[in-house]
């Protein structure tokens, strides 16, 4: 209903134990119990265990499934959106990515959301949140204090910038399943690589390794289906001439 997030990082060797103590201590504590989640078929949350604690809390568990995609669709895009962010967050600002999760969620809890016309923090709590980024933009340095404040704000800010472009690359692909694209030399659009090229490239891996990289200038159209583009020095290796099916078009 709010689009309200928390992003938090776990183990993979957690227990269904201590899903429950994460989830007391960081969602209902803040919110109370639920009537009803949602989970994936994860063992940890068809366990016996946690059907029996979500139960206890007066909870219905609802599984997930492949024939109900409305179900679905909120939590892939969200988990796409969170992705994409930590994405960036790994290549821009290094180090390790669950240090970037308090930031990302602060920047995707307060950033406009067509769907409910509003931030998530504003359509949970009723209120805009009060944030040191507004004073940044609007030159009111001194009041900022220490230089972690001043770091943590350029990040909320660069993160929020990305999620917008995130959030806009979702509803480009959306449109673009729905007719054939075409573009004309001049288009700038981004390219799309492999999982081990990002490694390359980046030094990244898994799911965090770049899926795109540019904007890229279009030089010329080759045949019905392929452009060449100006790809930067970096990417000399890589081949300039590229088919649709490799490409973006950025809005």
């Amino acid at each position: 209903m709010t689009k309200s997030a928390h992003f938090l990082p776990i183990k993979v060797y957690y227990s269904a134990e201590d899903y429950a103590k994460l989830y007391l201590r960081e969602v209902v504590r803040l919110h109370g119990v639920p009537l009803s989640i949602i989970s994936d078929r994860g063992t940890q949350f068809t366990s016996h265990f946690w059907k029996a604690f979500q139960n206890g809390l007066g909870t219905k568990v609802k599984i997930r499934t492949a024939f109900h995609p409305q179900m679905d669709g909120q939590v892939e895009r969200t988990i796409q959106t969170l992705q994409d962010m930590l994405r960036a967050c790994v290549i821009d600002f290094k180090g390790n990515w669950n240090g970037h999760l308090p930031l990302i969620e602060f920047a995707y809890n307060n950033s406009y959301h067509s769907s409910i016309a509003m931030a998530p923090f504003e359509a949970l709590y009723g209120r805009r949140c009060r944030s040191p980024v507004c004073w940044f933009k609007v030159g009111e340095f001194s009041v900022l204090g220490p230089e972690v404040v001043y770091e943590a704000i350029k990040k909320v800010r660069f993160i929020r910038d990305r999620l917008k472009i995130a959030q806009s690359r979702q509803k480009s692909y959306a449109d673009n399943r729905k007719r054939d694209l075409e573009f004309e030399v001049g288009d700038w659009v981004y390219l799309k690589i492999s999982p081990m090229k990002g490694v390359m490239r980046f030094g990244e891996n898994g799911k965090l390794s770049p899926r795109y990289v540019g904007p890229y200038e279009i030089l010329k159209r080759v045949g019905n289906v392929a452009y060449e583009l100006n790809l930067p020095n970096e990417l000399a290796l890589v081949h300039p001439i590229l088919d649709k099916a490799s490409e973006e078009v950025e809005e």
